[in-house]
């Protein structure tokens, strides 16, 4: 008799024929974090299953979960949970997406007004696969967030854009308070931890930012331990600063499975503050620099201390 049970579809198809890198289970105490367990994280998280929702929080097997969810604080990961790209760094499933959801903008904002969130971090997949990469998405959830709850403040983390002709121009009109991408890493690493992307595209994408609407903060974040020099960090602060990114965020690279890339080094607190003083005296705004730092990280309590930063700005250049 035949067998007709399917097979689980693989997460990581393109990473099957890879040799397994161990995983390093003994991580330093300060990496070391509480299971979630509390009573808000279990409501946090009945509102997202209830709205059909994806969280990077969950998909890319964050760290921070517990924290972030007892404060109701989850990151919306928009258009599906299947990525085009296969960036050797991160957890979420990649393959062929499906269609867009119409829905979904209508369910964002509903969760984040059920939540009672003053400020919300949307991020997405990479949709290599849709004509503008999903632009018009992100433009239609800022607009269903500020229709259910005027007074939240937007954050989105976004894919490159890559070959997308004018899908920048349509999130920047749909005015989020945050536009953050990610460089991820330094440019000689791109070829094995971001293979899909291109670092000075990345970089592009957040000076066009600047360029198409000043009033937008700006925000780009790195992950290191992955085989980096020092000095290579540094060139990225300054490549981010003639760009004129308000926010770097830095943080240690985890790895999720044994097909994922090794961490070369547990990067040290002393390390990371030393970061954090370089990027403050190359002039951001704001720089949060942790072994536990995530883009959307503490993103309500940034937001205020980055407002109130170029306030000081502002009044000290009048």
């Amino acid at each position: 008799m035949t067998d007709m049970t399917e097979k689980p579809r693989l997460r990581h198809p393109e990473k099957a024929h890879k040799p397994d890198n161990p995983v390093q289970r003994n991580k330093p105490a300060w990496l070391r974090v509480k299971a979630p367990v509390s009573r808000e994280y279990h409501a946090t998280r009945q509102v997202v299953r209830e709205h059909k929702l994806h969280t990077v929080c969950e998909e890319a097997a964050c760290p921070n979960i517990g924290e972030c969810w007892a404060k109701k604080h989850a990151t919306m990961m928009i258009m599906g949970d299947i990525c085009t790209r296969a960036c050797s760094f991160c957890n979420v499933a990649t393959g062929k997406p499906g269609a867009l959801d119409p829905f979904e903008p209508y369910r964002v904002g509903e969760a984040v007004k059920k939540l009672g969130l003053q400020h919300v971090v949307i991020t997405s997949v990479d949709r290599d696969d849709l004509e503008d990469g999903g632009a018009e998405h992100f433009a239609k959830v800022i607009g269903a967030i500020r229709e259910a709850t005027p007074t939240t403040t937007v954050e989105i983390l976004t894919p490159d854009f890559l070959r997308k002709e004018g899908a920048l121009e349509v999130v920047v009109a749909a005015k989020p308070d945050v536009f953050n991408h990610n460089l991820e890493t330094v440019p000689r690493l791109y070829p094995t931890v971001r293979p899909g992307a291109r670092y000075f595209h990345s970089l592009r994408l957040l000076d066009r930012v600047k360029q198409l609407d000043p009033t937008i903060f700006t925000k780009s974040g790195l992950m290191v331990g992955l085989g980096e020099e020092k000095s290579e960090v540094q060139q990225v602060m300054d490549d981010l600063r003639s760009a004129e990114v308000d926010f770097l965020t830095i943080g240690q690279y985890l790895q999720p499975t044994p097909k994922h890339h090794v961490v070369e080094r547990f990067v040290t607190p002393d390390d990371f503050k030393a970061y954090e003083t370089a990027a403050f005296a190359k002039g951001f705004l704001l720089v949060s620099a942790s072994p536990l730092t995530r883009s959307s990280y503490h993103a309500d309590e940034d937001f205020a201390r980055l407002r109130l930063a170029r306030e000081k700005q502002v009044a000290a250049a009048g």
